[in-house]
């Protein structure tokens, strides 16, 4: 079975919903479909939400109003039949019904997280009544009776496998099969979401779950390209990647998956396979754990990124120096990107600036402290094993003419990263483009 999940944009109009139902049901083989809200619904459902934080119900019924008419819309629009349209206008009333009943009492967090489940929750009930209208063994099956997190917010595979294998053991010969992404209940019962990577992370955890063939993430873009096509002129799409290589773009700046979202899929050794709802027939990128040696494959860069360094003479030879200054920063939760040392002093880097103030002040006690805002790390990534003789001279050569605070090189064997000023980010990236993919 292949896991096919669908973003916000892919479902975002009632046509874009009859091209993912086409896209669906081509192969005729059993399907497992995941699909987010409709773009720009939860970012509603969140307003609507912020209106009941601020105990204003007739600001929340307005927009709560204004959604429902949208839907209705998309309701004419999607269905051909009046049966049809008149079951899925009877299910956006009720699910509006159910949103305009939080207007009516004491609003919580959890509260919160019940509404902006919804989106899924309508998405994928429209899928399933446009499915059955158009003749296919479809069934839909809610995330809300087998995705589950434990105490720690993290998802369960074990629950998640032993519940969804018995709901598909019990509605065996379906085509397809559908099913919210993002949305899960925790360690408590209560309606929840998987946070980092949201859908893609659903579609993980089930092909994992069901030990899927394949696991297909289809957004509005022909895979990961090798750099950044808003910035840089004539990129290209990378054909396949390692699980760490994706795993490290991703983290670095490459917004078209989710560094967690393919774990589950890595530790089960099914491919992942990047595709584009707009061109269905582009190749795309596949994940998987074939390593091609000797190739470097694609160049990102994060933003809003923050430069300490911790300069001190009592570091010389001084037991303990290291733990002390990380110490500090996870007591902020606070993660560090980069780090560099030397013999009197080291460098950080941190892309949240939430608890920046004290964090300073507790380094203090150990040295002297210089920050540096407005930065960003250029990540390289490929086979870039130190065995590979003179790849990390071309990327160093490329960066020649920009001013670099920070390398870190050696501690993956997949990324060369460089630590440059917000402003030099673009030329750093087309440098690195000509250099080393022309």
């Amino acid at each position: 079975m292949i896991v096919m999940k669908f973003g916000g944009t892919s479902v975002g109009t009632p046509e874009r919903m009859k091209s993912v139902a086409e896209l669906t049901t081509r192969s005729g083989e059993p399907t497992f479909v995941v699909l987010s809200a409709m773009s720009g619904t939860t970012n509603t459902l969140i307003e609507i939400s912020d209106y009941l934080y601020q105990k204003n119900p007739d600001g929340a019924n307005e927009v709560i109003n204004m959604l429902e008419k949208k839907y209705m819309q998309h309701v004419e629009e999607l269905f051909s039949t009046e049966e049809w349209k008149e079951k899925t206008r009877l299910f956006i009333e009720e699910e509006f019904n159910y949103l305009r009943s939080f207007t009516k009492d004491l609003f919580t967090s959890f509260e919160e997280k019940s509404i902006v489940a919804q989106g899924e929750v309508i998405s994928t009930n429209m899928m399933a009544n446009y499915l059955h209208e158009k003749g296919v063994n479809a069934i839909l099956l809610s995330a809300l009776d087998f995705m589950r997190t434990d105490k720690n917010a993290e998802p369960d595979p074990q629950y998640i496998k032993e519940k969804l294998s018995a709901i598909l053991s019990e509605n065996e010969g379906y085509q397809i099969y559908i099913t919210q992404g993002f949305i899960c209940r925790n360690a408590y019962g209560e309606v929840d979401n998987l946070q980092r990577g949201g859908s893609d992370y659903t579609a993980s955890l089930i092909g994992a779950a069901i030990n899927a063939e394949e696991i297909q993430i289809w957004t509005d873009i022909d895979g990961m390209h090798n750099n950044d096509p808003r910035i840089v002129d004539d990129t290209e799409a990378v054909r396949q990647l390692n699980f760490e290589e994706a795993a490290e773009l991703a983290y670095f700046g490459a917004k078209i998956l989710h560094p967690t979202c393919i774990q589950p899929a890595k530790y089960a050794g099914i491919p992942v396979r990047l595709l584009n709802t707009m061109q269905p027939d582009a190749e795309g990128t596949i994940v998987d754990n074939v390593i091609m040696r000797g190739q470097i494959k694609a160049v990102a860069a994060k933003d809003n990124i923050i430069a300490i360094k911790i300069k001190s003479s009592r570091m010389l030879l001084a037991t303990g120096f290291l733990r002390k200054v990380f110490e500090i920063f996870e007591s902020y939760q606070t993660p560090i990107d980069m780090v560099c040392t030397s013999e009197v002093g080291v460098s950080v880097t941190i892309d949240n600036d939430a608890h920046l103030s004290p964090i300073v002040n507790e380094l203090k006690k150990y040295g002297t402290v210089t920050v540096d805002a407005h930065m960003c790390i250029i990540c390289v990534v490929g086979d870039l094993d130190w065995s590979n003789l003179g790849f990390e001279t071309l990327a160093t050569d490329a960066m020649k003419d920009i001013p670099v605070r920070m390398i870190s090189y050696g501690g993956s064997n997949y990324n060369i990263s460089f630590l440059v000023k917000e402003q030099d980010k673009k030329r750093a990236l087309q440098n690195l483009s000509e250099k080393l993919f022309k």
